[in-house]
């Protein structure tokens, strides 16, 4: 029997597209969606497109609640289009304002989006450091969006999630450390 905790998961979706409810958004919210499928989850979306007053210029008096929900997250998906290879600049902005280790013991999945698989990379090579860098456990790979007009979002999507779930299940292995699986399905 599994002594971990069976509440629902905190989880918060971070949105750097500087487009407010930007395609990106709506992929995020429908991944996490499918990933944590329980019901009464407490889930909060911070779209930085609708936090320009308090990122230009930095007002700590405004960031500060969005910072603590976050730290106080079991699960933090993390958005952003692709932008120079990389993720948004308001991306960066909001993270580089957080104090160092805040997301110290959240779970985090970094989400990039683009317009073909040239920059797939960037998810792991530039976002996954980030959360890293700020304490965050990012027990997966990240996830990686090719949104044109040809791809099949939805199949995508599906993909993904059954991707997440198999890698967060071998963390629940008996050979694994710590549990981090348990903010998914809160067990």
């Amino acid at each position: 029997m599994d002594s971990f905790p069976t509440t629902a998961p905190r989880v918060s979706l971070v949105i750097g597209n500087p487009k407010p409810m930007s395609r990106t958004r709506t992929l995020a919210e429908r991944f996490t969606d499918g990933l944590i499928e329980q019901p009464g989850r407490d889930r909060v979306v911070i779209d930085l497109a609708e936090q320009a007053d308090a990122l230009f210029p930095p007002r700590t008096e405004l960031l500060a609640p969005l910072y603590e929900r976050l730290s106080g997250s079991d699960l933090v998906v993390v958005a952003s289009p692709t932008y120079k290879a990389s993720y948004t600049g308001l991306t960066k902005l909001f993270f580089d304002q957080m104090r160092p280790n805040a997301l110290q013991g959240v779970v985090a999945i970094p989400l990039m989006t683009g317009a073909s698989a040239a920059h797939s990379l960037a998810v792991d090579f530039h976002l996954t450091p980030l959360l890293r860098e700020l304490g965050a456990i990012v027990p997966t790979g990240g996830v990686y969006f090719i949104v044109n007009e040809t791809e099949d979002l939805e199949a995508a999507v599906n993909a993904a999630i059954a991707r997440q779930r198999s890698q967060l299940a071998l963390l629940k292995a008996p050979w694994g450390g710590k549990h981090a699986g348990n903010a998914i399905d809160g067990r």
